[in-house]
């Protein structure tokens, strides 16, 4: 079995050693090693990468590379379904009082609640849980209180990153999400995700918006519209032709609007077309065949807007 928990820990462990010049802060709150990346800490390039290589439980490497736009997240994976669905999606709404936060990262496979991990049968047996918060503010200790009440007993230390989509590094582990989103979707889709053996992402990293609704459009549009996604497959080519167009964001009837106008007319993020949420362009390769098809496209103008208000 591979320790997801264990392995994210070890990352953490790193990153609490060169707190000081990442530029995060670590504290302790309610028993659990808390690690803030963005709230009241500047953090930085290194720290996001290193949050999103912590969220994908290090089963993937995460790089800042040059792109048409500027500065693009690549995401590289051999072990997509453990490091994207396992551990990556954030699939845990963590909620305690007034607190709200999307949580992410390995110790969903510890909670074991969420219907993707007990639908694929993903498990974790480490005494330790690591999780990942996308939020503006610290978890005090109810929160902390309420994430150990979902995690198994024998869990005895638990580390939560912390960092706003209006922080650099809180934007780079959200735009790191290309690969996660394409699998998330072939899931709801009933396609086997275990039929993808490898899988490579790039968006396009947008300018930090200080207003957080503001960030979480920027981000959001960088995967709907300028993300591209190669996914390696062992499948019959029917199934995709069949499942193919149904994938990329262009799907979906939302589709072409920015993600901050589409929030702002529905009021609730749950309500917008959850067929929306892939990454603009994906391709797939065959190797059962030695066929590739590439389904949907990036939208550069779409992006500008979004980004630069062009």
């Amino acid at each position: 079995m591979i320790r997801l928990n264990e392995r994210a820990e070890a990352l953490a462990d790193e990153m609490v050693e060169l707190a000081e010049a990442i530029r995060v802060t670590v504290s302790e709150v309610g028993g659990a090693r808390v690690i803030d990346c963005g709230v009241a800490a500047t953090g930085g390039l290194q720290a996001g990468l290193q949050m999103a290589r912590i969220c994908l439980a290090d089963l993937a490497e995460v790089a800042l590379v040059n792109g048409h736009m500027g500065p693009t997240i690549a995401v590289t994976t051999d072990a997509p379904v453990l490091a994207c669905l396992g551990s990556q999606y954030a699939g845990w709404q963590v909620q305690a009082g007034k607190f709200f936060a999307m949580g992410s990262g390995p110790m969903r496979a510890l909670a074991g609640r969420e219907e993707v991990i007990k639908h694929l049968k993903i498990s974790d047996d480490s005494n330790c849980a690591v999780g990942v918060l996308e939020s503006r503010k610290m978890p005090d200790e109810s929160v902390v209180a309420a994430i150990r009440e979902r995690l198994p007993a024998a869990v005895n230390r638990l580390t939560l990153l912390v960092a706003p989509a209006s922080s650099i590094a809180g934007a780079i582990q959200v735009v790191a999400r290309t690969v996660e989103t394409a699998l998330h979707k072939l899931h709801e889709l009933k396609f086997d995700v275990n039929a993808v053996v490898s899988g490579f992402g790039v968006a396009p990293l947008p300018p930090v918006a200080k207003d957080e609704l503001a960030a979480i459009g920027r981000t959001n549009d960088a995967i709907l519209y300028g993300g591209r996604v190669t996914l390696w497959v062992d499948c019959d080519d029917a199934i995709i032709d069949e499942i193919g167009p149904k994938v990329p964001s262009n799907a979906s009837n939302d589709h072409g609007e920015l993600f901050a106008d589409l929030f702002a007319r529905y009021g609730d993020f749950y309500k917008i077309d959850p067929l929306l949420f892939s990454p603009a362009e994906v391709t797939f390769v065959n190797l059962r065949t030695g066929r590739a098809r590439t389904f949907g496209s990036t939208d550069a103008g779409l992006l500008k807007k979004s980004f630069f208000g062009a």
